[in-house]
Formats: structure tokens, C-alpha cells, sequence
């Protein structure tokens, strides 16, 4: 069953944006967290071999976005783009050879304010640079109506139906997360809104990593972090707890790491996570892979 929500309330906007290049500075390299310059793929475009559901870290890359990188050349468009869609929102195809194929968004990333969807291969293999992506935007203004201390961000209509959430008589909810990271871990997005863009878990320190078990994290995976508040701002506020997507791969850089998308964030001790890798990936979740 659902969770309770307004749903006959929330408002199907559309909204658009175009399959955006990759752009790089003159300068070939990315300087590492341990001072080793290298020239890896990054943000943008197409990446055809790493979607939802698979590893964050691991490759050869820094701030990879699976699937198609999304966004748009007018400054205030980009703004309702970033803003208005929701993780598990439809995407079409609106022009270029997959035009009327459909897909899904999975994340969003902050700086350029890219959008991640998510495309079965053989309709990636299809699309172009420049092509059109319509996004059906819908979820903005969701309440859960059996636990209204809990804000929903970024949280569309779609995935908060197949959420394998509940609520309890105290309008505490419970849900599924694939690992709890530390506060002292979060790097860059701090004090930025959390209405878009994402907040990185440091990965740089391998022991805490494994200590806490997160070494093993999957693009798509629902991951809490304690001791945080995104209601107004991204920052730490001892006993809060927020939860969001890893919208994008581990990175080089310091301070940086698997991106993460925020869709709840709860400062009154109701909002529970409860370790389950198994059950707690949008790639599954949402029926992507």
C-alpha cells in the first residue's frame, strides 16, 4: 500500500531542457585529492555503460552522471528544470531519432545544475547531443498526510507511491536505506539549497568507509545521513535525519564524492532509516533495470 499523501493536489507541469555536452577547461587535468593530476571523463552528455543501480565507485572518472546529462541554455529555464522535476519523473523524447521514447529522472547535480535520466541502452544508443527531453514534472508540493513532520524534496508523485516506506501511530516513518554516513563526511554542497543539486559523501578516507559500511555504494541507492537538516539549507543540526538518491559517481577531487539527492529531511526524531541494500535502490524501486 501507498503512503497517504496529497496527490490530488499536486500539479503535472511540463518542463525542458536539451542532452548537454560535455565541457571541459583548457587545461587536460583534474588534480586528485592526493595531488596526482590525471585527464578522466566527467559530468555531461551520454554515458552509455554506467546507469542506476550500479557501482558509484570504482571507475575510471570523476562526477560521472549515468544515463544522459540534461539541462538548459536559458539561465531561468534551467532554474524550473532543476527545480520542478522530481526524482522518478517521466522524460520523453520530443526530437532527434528516439523521439517518443520515454525515461526516467534519477538524480540531479549541482554547479552546472545538470538533470540525470535514466534510458533503457537501446534508446540511449539512439539519442544525440542537442536532442529534446520534456520532463513531466510532478511532485512539487507533496505532503505525507500520516507524517507531516517529515518534508519531501525532490520526491515525485511517481516514486513515492512505490516507496517501501511506512508510517507508524506516532507519524514516525520508517524506510529503507542502503547505509547511514556520519555528518563529518559530507563535503561539497553544504549551505546550498537542497531543493537541487546534491550534497557529496567524502569518500577519500577508505577505513571509515568500511567502517560504516559504505564502501560498496550503488548509483540510485537511498542512503541517510544523520545529524543533517536540508529543510532550508544544507547543514548540520545535531538528531536531525535526511535521506536522498546517489544521483552521480565517486569523485577525485577533495572534498567530493557520490552525489546525493535529497528527498526527505525530518529535525523532530521522525524519520527512521533502517539498513536494507536490498530494498533500497530507485533502480528496482522504480523497475529500471
Amino acid at each position: 500500500m501507498s503512503l497517504r499523501a496529497n496527490f490530488e493536489e499536486i500539479v503535472m507541469l511540463s518542463v525542458i531542457g536539451e542532452i548537454g555536452s560535455p565541457r571541459r577547461p583548457f587545461s587536460p587535468y583534474v588534480v586528485t585529492h592526493d595531488g596526482r593530476p590525471v585527464t578522466v571523463p566527467s559530468s555531461g552528455g551520454i554515458t552509455y555503460n554506467v546507469r542506476v543501480g550500479d557501482r558509484a565507485s570504482g571507475w575510471a572518472c570523476d562526477h560521472v552522471e549515468p544515463g544522459a546529462t540534461v539541462r538548459n541554455k536559458d539561465a531561468d529555464e534551467n532554474n524550473a528544470l532543476a527545480i520542478l522535476s522530481c526524482i522518478g519523473n517521466e522524460a520523453h523524447v520530443v526530437s532527434g531519432e528516439g523521439k517518443g521514447s520515454v525515461g526516467t529522472v534519477t538524480g540531479k547535480h549541482g554547479g552546472a545544475e545538470h538533470l540525470m535520466i535514466d534510458f533503457a541502452p537501446d534508446i540511449l544508443n539512439k539519442l544525440a547531443i542537442g536532442d529534446k527531453i520534456q520532463v513531466r514534472a510532478y511532485g512539487r508540493g507533496l505532503r505525507l498526510l500520516d507524517a507531516p513532520e517529515v518534508k519531501l524534496m525532490n520526491m515525485s508523485v511517481q516514486l513515492l507511491q512505490r516507496l517501501p516506506a511506512t508510517i507508524s501511530p506516532d507519524e514516525s516513518l520508517s524506510i529503507p536505506v542502503a547505509g547511514i554516513v556520519p555528518p563529518e563526511l559530507m563535503g561539497s554542497g553544504v549551505g546550498s539549497n537542497a531543493e537541487r543539486g546534491d550534497y557529496d559523501i567524502q569518500t577519500h578516507d577508505r577505513e571509515v568507509l568500511e567502517a560504516h559500511g559504505l564502501a560498496n555504494l550503488r548509483l540510485g541507492d537511498i542512503v541517510a545521513v544523520r545529524d543533517q537538516d536540508h529543510a532550508f539549507g544544507r547543514g548540520y543540526r545535531k538528531g536531525s535525519m535526511v535521506v536522498g538518491v546517489i544521483a552521480h559517481s565517486d569523485c577525485m577531487v577533495a572534498g567530493h564524492g557520490p552525489g546525493l539527492t535529497t528527498i526527505m529531511t525530518c529535525n523532530t526524531g521522525k524519520l527512521h532509516p533502517v539498513i536494507d541494500p536490498e530494498h533500497a535502490n530507485i533502480a528496482s524501486i522504480l523497475g529500471l533495470r
